[in-house]
């Protein structure tokens, strides 16, 4: 099932109507769908490097809508839909310690988890059953997002299909080495 979503996803990358699938996936994926929006955005700026920032910017838009429902559904919905979407991936351990954590690093685990591989809906879904602050919560899940999808745009619009492979195999420690550039320009400015 998953093979043929996949498969869905790369199909509609090359489609006229490319931009709506995309803003559909992101949205989506920040909620419930499994597949990520990466698999979009490469075919795309590749095909279209000059629409990079275009293509970069509607993901980041319709991701950060769409974790607005997924915080909905962890808000209003968890017990009757979230749990399910949860455990449907097999992320209760996970979404457990997210849960815990956010009372106290909350705007962090947003920060660091929307950068990386880990499903952002389990971050969208966790900040709403904690009751996160929803204002810190659109603040934190813009920059991630946009950091993200913006990061793999211009990655793809400079170097070209050489580096699809590159993003592919290692987006994990890009995004990685990113968010550590972030966390310590933000201990620089709060110790220094």
């Amino acid at each position: 099932m998953l093979r043929r979503l996949y498969d869905w996803v790369m199909r509609a990358a090359e489609s006229p109507q490319a931009l709506k699938w995309l803003a559909a996936v992101s949205f989506a994926e920040s909620s419930f769908f499994p597949i990520p929006p990466d698999a979009m955005i490469v075919p795309m700026v590749l095909a279209q490097p000059r629409r990079a920032w275009l293509i970069a910017t509607v993901c980041t838009i319709a991701s950060v809508v769409g974790g607005f429902f997924g915080y909905a559904i962890g808000y209003y919905l968890y017990e009757g839909v979230g749990r399910h979407i949860v455990e449907f991936y097999g992320y209760q351990a996970a979404f457990d310690r997210f849960r815990d954590e956010f009372q106290h690093w909350g705007m962090w685990i947003i920060l660091i988890k929307g950068l990386t591989p880990i499903p952002y809906k389990l971050v969208t879904i966790a900040s709403g059953v904690a009751h996160f602050d929803l204002l810190v919560f659109a603040f934190a899940s813009l920059v991630t997002r946009s950091a993200r999808f913006f990061l793999v745009a211009a990655l793809l619009r400079y170097f070209g299909p050489p580096i699809r492979n590159f993003i592919e195999r290692y987006l994990t420690w890009v995004t990685t080495a990113f968010v550590a550039l972030i966390v310590a320009g933000f201990v620089v400015v709060t110790y220094l």
